[in-house]
């Protein structure tokens, strides 16, 4: 008697959000249709507490690995090691996040810092600041802003289109994935600890959301 090989059927490309069964009154708004941006999540005072509202509202999210640290701890049943990484996530068109996390294993502790990067994503602005420049395209940030995480404080200056990225590797890090091509930067601190360096530049941008820029400020009347 022949054995007839069955035929195997061809994988069907399911979305994982489909299955997702919302935890919070956020992800129901979001997985039902009510809620469809990040600014009426920010105008609403939600708090994220779920990273697969974040991947509903933008797939196309992108992650960059930008520290990397062997840290250990005393047990009784010896010296524990584990990977702390930071990870910081965005889309290159106003939205940024960054997360820690730390797990015995590499591929754990990417993904544990990738989650807690979406639980804290926010917004920022871009847009062309530099008197010497003055074009319409958002290539750099429109004001001059300052951040600061522990010992690191930075400040970021708008820089005309052509100058590039004039900080160290995790700042440009930081500022690629944001979506900036010109940006100027003066850093204090022990800018050595990338993963401070990192959260300074991530509190910088996001100033650019909660501040009014010089326009606005002067149309809304403010003294």
């Amino acid at each position: 008697m022949s054995k007839q090989r069955r035929r195997r059927q061809p994988r069907q490309d399911t979305n994982p959000l489909d299955d997702w069964v919302p935890k919070t009154k956020l992800g129901r708004l979001v997985k039902e249709g009510h809620i469809n941006s990040i600014d009426d999540i920010l105008q609403n005072n939600y708090r994220i507490r779920e990273p697969e509202i974040v991947d509903a509202l933008f797939p196309d999210l992108r992650q960059e690995v930008v520290d990397v640290s062997l840290v250990q701890r005393q047990s009784d049943s010896g010296q524990q090691k584990s990977f702390r990484i930071t990870v910081v996530v965005g889309n290159g068109e106003g939205v940024l996040g960054i997360g820690v996390g730390k797990a015995p294993e590499f591929v754990p502790s990417v993904r544990a810092a990738e989650a807690r990067a979406k639980l804290h994503i926010t917004k920022f602005r871009r847009g062309c600041g530099s008197w010497e420049c003055r074009c319409p395209d958002p290539h750099s940030i429109p004001f001059q802003v300052d951040g600061s995480s522990g010992s690191v404080s930075v400040t970021l200056r708008p820089a005309p289109k052509g100058t590039g990225l004039v900080t160290a590797d995790v700042g440009k890090i930081v500022l690629r994935i944001a979506g900036l091509h010109d940006v100027w930067s003066i850093t204090k601190g022990r800018s050595r600890t990338s993963s401070n360096f990192a959260k300074a530049f991530v509190d910088a941008l996001t100033k650019t959301y909660r501040m009014l820029p010089p326009q606005e400020w002067i149309s809304s009347g403010a003294a």
